[in-house]
Formats: structure tokens, sequence, C-alpha cells
């Protein structure tokens, strides 16, 4: 029985590293209530992710989702690159 496209898990967030072939590590940060206390924590998990055509880079925001097994470590695929952290160029002093 497979899942539906609709249906599977979807996260977001930044590429920490990308140095395997076809393959990134994407950290996750959910905030969720401290069990006893309350207050707003930052949980992060990392994801081993698909990358098939080697697209993304480090820094970039990504849309990631859940899909079959890829190898021990790789449950995820890469959908989109949402953001590239871009140069800042002063044209004040840009030359050229």
């Amino acid at each position: 029985m497979s899942v539906e496209a609709g249906k599977r898990k979807a996260r977001v967030g930044v590429v920490v590293s990308d140095a395997a072939q076809k393959t990134i590590v994407v950290r996750v940060v959910r905030r969720a209530p401290h069990p006893r206390y309350g207050k707003l924590v930052k949980y992060s998990k990392k994801y081993h992710v698909h990358d098939e055509r080697n697209e993304a880079r480090v820094g970039d925001r990504v849309r990631i989702e859940e899909c079959r097994p890829q190898s021990r470590l790789k449950r995820w695929r890469l959908v989109e690159v949402l953001e590239r952290p871009g140069l800042v160029v002063d044209v004040n002093t840009a030359q050229g």
C-alpha cells in the first residue's frame, strides 16, 4: 500500500552539509512548548536527503519530502530550493 504524494510528510530546513554526492544534510528547527514549564523551546533534527541533481548548497533553505528508503540513512528527497543566500554587493564601491 503506497502513500499518495499529497499525504507525505514535508519539512523546510537549511542545508548544513553537501559534501557527499547526491546527498545533503538538512537541519530542521521546530518550536514546541517545554513539557513542564511551557516556554517555547527550539528543537532541531538533521535529515539525510537525496539530491539527485546536486543543486542544493550549504546555507540554502530547502523543502524536503518523505520517500521510500534510498539508503541506510536517506528517507527524504529534495523537492525544491526555496532561498539561496545571495552575495551582498555595495553599489557605491562595486567596480566594473
